[in-house]
């Protein structure tokens, strides 16, 4: 198991930018691939951002692609999300999340470990 604390969420103008950090703590955290989820309320939990193990292969929602960036430092056991022009749909609390294995995962149950979620608000 790891254990995940996101960071940097906050308040921020439409336009604007935001960088969300992930810090791990437990196992090895080169073994795991990362994700980025959100959830607004009344809505499910999707998936925005992910990053494989060795941080070469990445997927990104349809919603911010262009606009986010996933990365990851594992000489700091921090995955992060760079988040620039910022849009009010993308108010939500964020999560960051762990999967044991090599791949990107794209889908809710193919993670292990969940942090607790860092809100963001963007007003327009």
């Amino acid at each position: 198991q790891v254990q995940l604390v996101e960071s940097g969420g906050g308040l921020v103008q439409a336009g604007g930018s935001l960088r969300l950090s992930c810090a791990a703590s437990g196992r090895t955290f080169s073994g795991y691939g990362m994700g980025w989820f959100r959830q607004a309320p009344g809505k499910e939990r999707e998936i925005v951002a992910a990053i494989n193990w060795s941080g070469v292969n990445t997927y990104y929602a349809d919603s911010v692609k262009g606009r986010f960036t996933i990365s990851r430092d594992d000489t700091k056991n921090t995955v992060y999300l760079q988040m620039n022009n910022l849009k009010s749909e993308d108010t939500a609390v964020y999560y960051c999340a762990a999967a044991v294995g090599r791949y990107v995962y794209t889908t809710f149950e193919g993670y292990d470990d969940w942090g607790q979620g860092t809100q963001v608000t963007v007003s327009s």
